[in-house]
């Protein structure tokens, strides 16, 4: 007997999301239920293989649950120009080719594709930490640094297919822990990413200290009570407070969501907004912030859920080169 529910009628959407060690793939119900999941490795370096990777992903989700011709979304890092080509992948073999056309082809039928914290805004905005909120800021801290914007559960996009890079704009009200300034891969210095990233915290830890240590030893050596480790962590606290004080003057979002590896630092979530509070503009009074710093309630999921929501968000505001 068919359904009364609406969001249980609508049919499966399949996400896809490419990263730079695996393909892995989605497909979620109308209630953002999980209906099958698989990953393979990452074809490094062969753009035909990873096609051919996703392709065969989709084909075997819709084969293995009885499906037919289902929506797909795509997540990857970087953005797709107005010619349709790829642009700031780390998968360096996709950047110049024109991704979305070649895996319409692939899987054909018609794909919609969007940055990976792009996928990470809309996944937190639809069903995660951010669901339900007027405005949603998600911001990815990891190996890079990303974001994405939501607004009454539309992603938001421009022209240039740069709405939400945040990382590559300079650290705000610098002082002089950040000295000297540091180059971004992306030619300029300074920026957000250079900072606020995992390589980068343990760039500027090695630095000072001389032992060279991942963000994640970092962390768990201040809990333990290392107390250059638990200087780095404060030092990156007050970066992350500025940063992020800065979306909020220019923004005024009521959530922000954090991913990435960076992002299961606890303290993060205490620290941050009371060290923010100097920085948004409260026109001198000592009013409250009321912006929300919360975790991603899908953590590393959120990626490949947010592609396959990718079809429901409507045609005019979808992702799209």
């Amino acid at each position: 007997m068919p359904t009364s529910d609406p969001e249980r009628a609508t049919p499966p959407t399949i996400g896809v999301d490419f990263g730079g060690t695996k393909i892995e793939a989605i497909v979620l119900d109308g209630t953002g239920r999980s209906l099958w999941r698989q990953r393979v490795p990452t074809p490094a370096g062969d753009y035909a293989a990873c096609l051919a990777a996703a392709a065969a992903l989709v084909e075997r989700a819709e084969t293995e649950l009885g499906l037919r011709h289902c929506s797909v979304g795509i997540g990857t890092p970087g953005s797709m120009t107005p010619q349709g080509l790829l642009k700031n992948s780390n998968s360096v073999c996709l950047n110049g080719q024109p991704l979305q056309a070649d895996l319409a082809r692939a899987m054909g039928r018609p794909v919609r594709v969007a940055n990976d914290a792009n996928c990470l805004a809309l996944s937190e905005a639809t069903d995660g930490a951010g669901a339900g909120a007027e405005v949603v800021f998600a911001a990815i801290l990891g190996t890079g640094v990303g974001a994405g914007v939501v607004v009454n559960g539309h992603l938001l996009t421009g022209p240039n297919g740069l709405s939400g890079e945040w990382g590559h704009n300079p650290l705000p009200w610098a002082d002089g822990n950040d000295l000297p300034t540091p180059a971004c891969y992306c030619g300029q210095l300074g920026c957000v990413e250079a900072w606020l990233s995992g390589p980068g915290m343990a760039r500027e830890h090695a630095a000072i200290t001389g032992a060279v240590l991942s963000a994640e030893q970092i962390a768990q050596r201040a809990q333990d009570g290392d107390s250059a480790c638990e200087n780095t962590l404060q030092r990156y606290e007050s970066r992350l407070a500025r940063a992020l004080a800065e979306v909020i003057n220019l923004l005024d979002p009521h959530v922000i969501v954090l991913g990435g590896g960076v992002s299961n630092l606890q303290r993060l979530y205490v620290n941050v907004p009371q060290r923010w509070q100097r920085h948004v503009l409260c026109g001198g009074l000592r009013d409250e912030v009321r912006t929300r710093l919360v975790r991603s309630r899908h953590g590393d999921s959120s990626g490949v859920r947010g592609a396959a929501w990718l079809w429901r968000d409507p045609p005019a505001r979808a992702a799209r080169p």
